[in-house]
């Protein structure tokens, strides 16, 4: 059944795109021709290239996490989150994300089937100043590492054709509808005057929840303890998301301008915060400075000022790097890992980084910073709309990303099975489902 199904997979894109001169019109060119700047443009193809890069990063940086028998599939679910989302994308769900909105909730697709009218001389709305395509290549970037962000809570255990099943269920029913209600101008968050810089509702905080909904589906793996495969992997990991991550952030200004600076530069400090706050508070509570913890939180960091890059300023962005290492090394030591098994704190990093994250993006945000913050300013500034407008999404948010994640793993699991037996648990996955291994 599943050869058949890839089968008519394959056939049905080769098909349509093979015949899509008929069946899509061209972009439409405006009346007015669109006046593009080609630095803000070479910033955001240099940005997005940045973006992807995170991807194999987080690859790495589960990978060596993982056991030794464990390492290729843990990489490979990131990798193949670069291919399935980048087809999806096109041919469906960046219409459901930025489409003309059905109710504030999502996106009508039917405009933009193929990438139709998503073209090189229109631009959207909020990024006038670069090519409509590039700002939709920009955002599967985005859609490409949320999925990927899961699967460290599942390490260990899952079905690879399940996974690939869920992902894409995952992008359809989840990202796509958060991402419009985040970002587009119609969408019901952005709205209320939510403010999320570079995705801590959309990226983060559904990742985070999805990963313990999966998490709490799958069940312990037969031997949670494994050795990290390769530290030297993690570290090479948290350099590449690092550096990817100032085009997650700084692009995420849309332009080369002060605003990507100023998203530089919290981005860079905010996350150099978290990782000396981990290894601190490591020693302080008697463990040795190890690199694991290092690693982890600087990535903490680097999730918590994503949704606050480019409305805080340098001394509140340390304040954030530094406040939610220490809440989430806390949320580690504690979690109940004997009941629920999320193999990479998937949770208690992206998740809750990501909560923390926007919360204080409801206390500092500034408008000296960012004039688009308005007079619905930070808390810390006096005006607590803004801070009830980020708890009320918050909160909104995190019951829709854990209930429906749990949801699709419970119906992707009707149509196969989610985990492996523990026969080829105990094998390793690198050999039982992909014939490899190191």
């Amino acid at each position: 059944m599943r050869k058949i199904i890839l089968s008519v997979i394959l056939i049905t894109i080769l098909v349509l795109t093979f015949i899509s001169n008929f069946i899509i019109s061209d972009n439409p060119i405006p009346a007015e021709a669109v006046k593009f700047d080609t630095g803000d443009t070479a910033w955001m193809i240099v940005a997005t290239a940045f973006v992807l890069l995170m991807t194999p990063g987080l690859g790495f940086f589960y990978g060596g996490m993982v056991g030794k028998k464990n390492v290729i599939s843990t990489m490979l679910q990131s990798f193949m989150a670069m291919v399935i989302v980048t087809i999806l994308w096109v041919v469906v769900a960046f219409g459901l994300a930025f489409g003309p909105t059905i109710g504030g909730i999502i996106g009508n697709p039917s405009s933009n089937l193929f990438f139709e009218g998503v073209g090189t001389s229109t631009a959207w709305s909020l990024a006038p100043t670069i090519p409509f395509m590039l700002f939709a290549l920009f955002q599967a970037k985005f859609a490409i590492i949320t999925p990927a962000l899961i699967t460290g809570a599942f390490a260990e255990r899952i079905r690879f054709w399940a996974y690939l099943l869920f992902m894409v269920l995952f992008i359809i029913l989840i990202y796509a509808p958060l991402a419009h209600m985040t970002w587009h101008p119609d969408g019901v968050f952005f709205k209320m005057g939510v403010l999320d810089f570079a995705g801590g509702t959309v990226v983060h905080m559904s990742a985070g929840w999805a990963a313990l909904a999966g998490a709490m589906f799958l069940g312990k793996r037969k031997v949670q303890k494994a050795n990290p495969a390769r530290i030297t992997y993690v570290l090479l990991g948290t350099g590449l998301l690092w550096f990817g991550w100032f085009g997650f952030n700084a692009g995420s200004a849309l332009g080369a301008n002060g605003l990507a600076v100023q998203a530089l530069g919290t981005t860079t400090v905010a996350a150099a915060a978290a990782a000396m706050a981990w290894v601190f508070l490591d020693k302080i509570l008697g463990h040795k400075l190890s690199a694991l913890g290092a690693c982890i939180g600087a990535v903490v960091g680097l999730v918590a000022i994503t949704p606050a890059a480019g409305f805080v300023s340098i001394p509140h962005a340390i304040f954030i790097g530094l406040f939610s290492a220490i809440v989430s090394n806390i949320v580690v030591s504690k979690f109940p890992k004997g009941k629920i098994d999320d193999a990479l704190d998937v949770f208690a990093c992206h998740g809750v980084g990501g909560m923390v994250g926007m919360l204080l993006t409801g206390v500092f945000a500034s408008k000296a910073i960012n004039p688009a913050v308005g007079d619905n300013q930070g808390l810390i500034f006096g005006t607590p709309t803004l801070f009830i407008n980020q708890l009320t999404a918050l909160v909104i948010v995190s019951i829709f990303a854990f209930v429906a994640s749990y949801a699709l793993f419970f119906i992707v699991n009707k149509i196969t099975p989610l985990r492996v037996t523990e026969e080829k648990e105990e094998l390793g996955l690198d050999i039982s489902q992909h014939g490899e291994f190191l």
